[in-house]
């Protein structure tokens, strides 16, 4: 297992757009690049952990995700900035794989590829009901952001997820990756 831990990176509502947003129109929130400028300079794995069901009901290909995320990622590179890693579950909601949030398939793969003890790893999301389980369902750390759906986590749909509490909440991404640098390095 890697020494270091991972940050799993929710996408729509976190890292930019909106939570129920469209891939192929994401832009990333104006706080999520210094998030990752901070990550990739504090040895942390920065991973994106999305479902993108609309490729599964047929609104877009996989095809056009990839071309998408290789995009962003030369938005990143250009910034000398970078993503580890993005996975990302195309199916319907209703097909019942292993891997749309909060199943813990793509957390699982990730734990494959990067040889990690996912007890040290932190999930960062928008959505309590999707994310923050995710991270109960794997043992990793829970930081909910206040973006995207944030908001609406914590009131109308608190009780989507109410038996489990995040580990912090925060206003957005970069607060989010402050914090956990900080418990990385045991100030918290």
């Amino acid at each position: 297992m890697t020494s270091h831990p991972a940050v799993f990176l929710d996408l729509q509502g976190t890292l930019g757009g909106n939570g129920l947003g469209n891939i192929l129109d994401f832009e990333f929130f104006p706080q999520a690049i210094p998030a990752i400028e901070l990550l990739n300079s504090s040895g942390l794995a920065a991973i994106v952990v999305t479902n993108q069901g609309q490729i599964g009901r047929g609104i877009f290909s996989y095809a056009q995700y990839l071309q998408r995320v290789d995009e962003l990622q030369q938005v990143l590179g250009n910034a000398h900035l970078h993503l580890d890693a993005f996975y990302c579950c195309p199916h319907r909601r209703d097909e019942g794989c292993a891997c749309c949030k909060p199943r813990p398939g793509l957390l699982l793969q990730a734990q494959q590829d990067f040889q990690l003890d996912l007890s040290t790893c932190y999930m960062v999301g928008d959505t309590g009901a999707w994310d923050m389980l995710l991270a109960r369902a794997v043992g990793c750390h829970a930081v909910l952001v206040r973006t995207g759906l944030g908001e609406s986590s914590l009131g109308e749909f608190r009780p989507t997820w109410a038996d489990f509490e995040a580990d912090f909440i925060a206003e957005d991404v970069l607060e989010a990756v402050r914090w956990i640098v900080k418990d990385v390095r045991g100030l918290v």
